[in-house]
C-alpha cells in the first residue's frame, strides 16, 4: 500500500467510535491517561474536523483536526493510524490533507509529547519545527512540544 491508495476525507457517522478507540489504544494517550470515554468526546467535539483515512472502504487512520486551534491557525490535535498500518504512508496522506485544508491560513500547528520521538520525527521530516515546550503540561516529567510549519499560499 502506498500513499496514493489512501483515501482521505470527512468522517462518516460510524467512523467516531472506531477513532476513539484507536485514539485510547495509541501512544501517546495511553500515557496521557486519555481512557475511551474522552476520546470519544474529542472525536464527537463540534469544533473539530475529524478527517479519516481508507484503504478498501476500511479506516486505517483519521486526523482530528481544529480550524481555527491556535491563534486562529489550524491545529492538528490528534492523528493515529492504525497499528499494522504503520510505516505505509497513511499518516504522510492524513497530513497532506490536513495541510490542504489549512493552506489559506499561511500555518498548520501541532502538539507532540516529549516521550513520543517518532512521531517528533515523522512531523520534522514533514517540515514542521518545535517553536516552544510546555514543560509538565498534561503529565509531570513530560513536554508538549508546540510545532508549526509554514505553508505555501494556495
Amino acid at each position: 500500500m502506498t500513499e496514493k491508495d489512501v483515501l482521505v476525507g470527512p468522517a462518516g457517522e460510524g467512523d467516531y467510535e472506531w477513532c476513539a478507540r484507536l485514539m485510547a489504544s495509541s501512544e501517546p494517550w495511553i500515557t496521557l491517561k486519555r481512557g475511551f470515554e474522552d476520546c470519544r468526546a474529542r472525536c464527537r467535539h463540534p469544533e473539530y474536523v475529524l478527517l479519516v483515512a481508507r484503504h478498501e472502504d476500511q479506516p486505517v487512520g483519521f486526523c482530528l483536526l481544529h480550524p481555527r486551534g491556535l491563534a486562529g491557525s489550524p491545529y492538528v490535535a490528534s492523528i493515529a493510524v492504525a497499528a499494522e498500518r504503520r510505516g505505509c504512508g497513511i499518516g504522510a496522506a492524513l497530513m497532506a490533507h490536513a495541510e490542504r485544508q489549512a493552506r489559506r491560513s499561511g500555518n498548520i500547528f501541532l502538539c507532540v509529547s516529549s516521550f513520543n520521538t517518532g512521531a517528533r520525527r515523522f512531523y520534522e521530516r514533514l517540515g514542521y519545527a518545535a517553536v516552544g515546550e510546555l514543560k509538565d503540561y498534561i503529565i509531570d516529567g513530560a513536554s508538549e512540544i508546540l510545532m508549526r510549519k509554514r505553508l505555501a499560499p494556495a
